[in-house]
């Protein structure tokens, strides 16, 4: 294994952070806030460690997937541990436990909260908050790409390995510019959301932090009612946005290329948006009598979808409360998610129409034996490779998410607790039902149930594979075996 590489490119994200951290030092300068001290000596912290572990540039400089996957797995791990720090060392979260579990739930564009009250954290920590869900949101490898050239011909790795979906390529020749036009169309459009709540009345504060959750597709509030308090016009601004964000960023780059035929033929985000206009009707319908009327039903209707799908996990109602039918979608909504290349977690709709186009290929292949079908996407055939690590992640997906269900039942929750609070974590949604619904937190787990939840988040939003090759013993005696390689090296050499 090319353990400088891995090395190199963690000092960089340690370094890509600590310049990150500077922003809610700026903002704590603006509101005389004194916990910006903290996010000050973090940042020092990280730059200091990041300019250690990058001084010598490895000669090698090409990696695998391999180094891709571990080199992913531990950038996210280092940045949870050191993003947690500012929250911990001022005391808003005297755990160090709730301080990583909050972070890891930024990062991880999950949105959920161990905090009972959080109008109680001060500006540049609600700031810090919703900040790393925007940096979680396409990627904090993504953007080391689109800043910093890379030799070696094999960065494609880093991105396959932390961004979401089947499969990842490249939108125009060099992967570098590939990861600067996905972060010029973030950008756009969180600033354009910015503009548009700031003009309709929302606080600039309250405009960039919700902007920056929504894009991200995190779902951390700054007010103890999520959206609730803000008024129709601003939730449905909010709502279309997650919705956006939900897309498959290469739509957008079709579409602002004039490629319109490509856009708009793109399978998966017309399913994407299929579920989401029936699961917005069928909703309104259900819960038209607990509203205020027809339009105040479509209006919480479409704000949940949308935040479920999108796996963004704000609310302006406690869903909870409503009937069965209603809840039950939400929870397939759950699984289903938002497009692979958006920003949204979940399994990803275009996962879904691979495995029940296969479903019906095979169905096919039993009616017609001689008949030759293939899967294929937006008329193209897709790959076997494709359809293998589908089913694969399929596989992979309910091994985990029984084994975490069965380890929360060791605390003895009830069900549809642990159920949906794996599926709320594993999915990076956020709230779930009953005792981790919209009205509540996941403060009442003991710590290993926390644990396994954020090790759910982490694997949730890297799709398994990076965060289970690191786990793996192979890897760690490769490690060894490169150590000791190394050691005889420099014994000879002396």
């Amino acid at each position: 294994m090319n353990t400088p590489i891995i090395r190199y490119i963690l000092g960089h994200v340690l370094r890509i952070e600590g310049l990150l951290l500077l922003l809610p030092c700026l903002i704590a300068v603006y509101f005389r806030e004194e916990q910006g001290i903290y996010f000050l000596l973090t940042a020092a912290i990280c730059i200091l460690l990041g300019a250690v572990m990058t001084r010598n540039k490895p000669q090698n400089s090409i990696f695998y997937l391999k180094e891709g996957c571990v080199a992913t797995a531990l950038s996210w791990i280092f940045l949870s541990i050191f993003g947690c720090l500012p929250f911990w060392f001022s005391g808003e979260i005297p755990s160090f436990t709730n301080a990583l579990f909050e972070t890891i739930s930024g990062f991880t564009t999950t949105g959920a909260s161990i905090l009972e009250d959080v109008e109680e954290l001060s500006h540049c920590a609600l700031f810090w908050r919703s900040f790393t869900h925007w940096i979680g949101g396409m990627g904090v490898l993504v953007f080391l790409l689109a800043i910093i050239p890379m030799s070696g011909g094999s960065n494609i790795n880093l991105m396959r390995a932390e961004s979401p979906g089947p499969s990842v390529g490249k939108l125009v020749p060099k992967i570098g510019s590939t990861a600067r036009i996905l972060y010029g169309i973030y950008f756009g459009l969180t600033l354009l959301q910015i503009v548009l709540l700031f003009l309709n009345g929302m606080p600039l504060f309250d405009s960039v932090t919700t902007s920056i959750g929504t894009a991200g597709t995190g779902g951390f509030g700054i007010r103890a009612d999520s959206m609730a308090g803000y008024s129709v016009t601003l939730q449905w601004i909010v709502t279309i946005f997650m919705i956006l964000f939900g897309v498959n960023f290469n739509f957008y780059y079709f579409f602002l290329f004039r490629q319109f035929r490509k856009a708009f033929g793109m399978e998966e985000v017309r399913g994407y948006l299929l579920i989401i206009l029936a699961s917005v009707a069928i909703i309104t319908w259900n819960i038209r009598g607990m509203t205020a009327g027809i339009f105040d039903a479509l209006t919480q209707a479409a704000f949940q979808v949308a935040s479920i799908i999108t796996t963004t996990g704000f609310a302006t109602t406690n869903f909870d409360l409503w009937p069965q039918a209603s809840r039950t979608i939400l929870v397939m909504l759950m699984f289903v998610g938002a497009c692979a290349g958006s920003t949204g977690g979940g399994i990803k709709v275009s996962r879904f129409l691979i495995s029940i186009k296969s479903v019906i290929c095979e169905l096919r292949s039993y009616i017609h034996p001689k008949v030759i079908s293939t899967v294929k996407i937006d008329g193209k055939p897709v790959d076997q490779d494709v359809v293998r690590a589908t089913n694969l992640y399929f596989v992979t997906f309910l091994l985990l998410f029984s084994a975490s269900v069965f380890a929360l039942s060791l605390e003895n929750q009830d069900l549809v607790t642990n159920f949906t609070a794996v599926a709320a974590t594993i999915n990076n949604i956020g709230p779930g039902l009953s005792q981790v619904g919209p009205a509540a937190n996941f403060n009442f787990f003991h710590i290993f149930s926390k644990y396994i939840l954020m090790f759910d988040m982490l694997a949730g939003r890297l799709e398994f594979f990076p965060l289970l090759i690191l786990l793996h013993p192979t890897m760690w005696r490769d490690l060894a075996a490169n150590t000791n390689k190394k050691r005889q090296l420099s014994k000879f050499n002396k």
